[in-house]
C-alpha cells in the first residue's frame, strides 16, 4: 500500500499539546491521534507496526515452547480484595457492577487472574 493512500496524514508543524519528543514524532507521523488527555487512537500505520511486533514476540515465543492465553478485561474485585491491590490502587482502579450487582474491576494488570488460574490448573511441578 502506497503512504498516500494511509489514512492518518503526516503534519509538518509540532503539535502544541505534545511535550515529549516521542509523542510529538507519533503525531506528527500520522501514526496516532489523540482523542484525550491520554487516549490515543492507534491508526493504520501505528496498528501495523504494532502487529508486527507482537507477530515476532509470537514467533519467539513458540519456538521456546511458550504458550499463548487471553485473560479478561473485567475481573471479579473480590480477587482484588483478596490481596488488598484494590485499596493500593485506591481511586486508580475502574470498578463497576454487573446486572446482577456483582463487584467487577477493570483490571490494570493480571496478577490476580493468573494466580487464581494457576491454583485451579497446576498440581505438581510437572504441570
Amino acid at each position: 500500500m502506497r503512504i498516500s493512500k494511509l489514512f492518518g496524514k503526516t503534519q509538518r508543524e509540532v503539535p502544541a499539546e505534545a511535550e515529549m519528543v516521542s509523542h510529538q514524532l507519533l503525531l506528527r507521523a500520522g501514526m496516532i491521534h489523540q482523542v484525550a488527555t491520554g487516549i490515543y487512537s492507534y491508526l493504520p500505520l501505528a496498528w501495523r507496526v504494532l502487529k508486527k511486533i507482537e507477530n515476532i514476540i509470537r514467533e519467539e515465543m513458540d519456538k521456546a515452547g511458550g504458550q499463548e492465553l487471553m485473560m479478561p478485561v473485567l475481573q471479579p474485585l473480590e480477587l482484588w480484595q483478596e490481596t488488598g491491590r484494590d485499596l493500593a490502587f485506591g481511586k486508580g482502579l475502574f470498578t463497576l457492577s454487573d446486572r446482577r450487582d456483582r463487584k467487577l474491576a477493570l483490571g490494570p494488570t493480571h496478577e490476580e487472574v493468573i494466580t487464581q488460574l494457576v491454583s485451579h490448573n497446576v498440581q505438581s511441578y510437572r504441570d
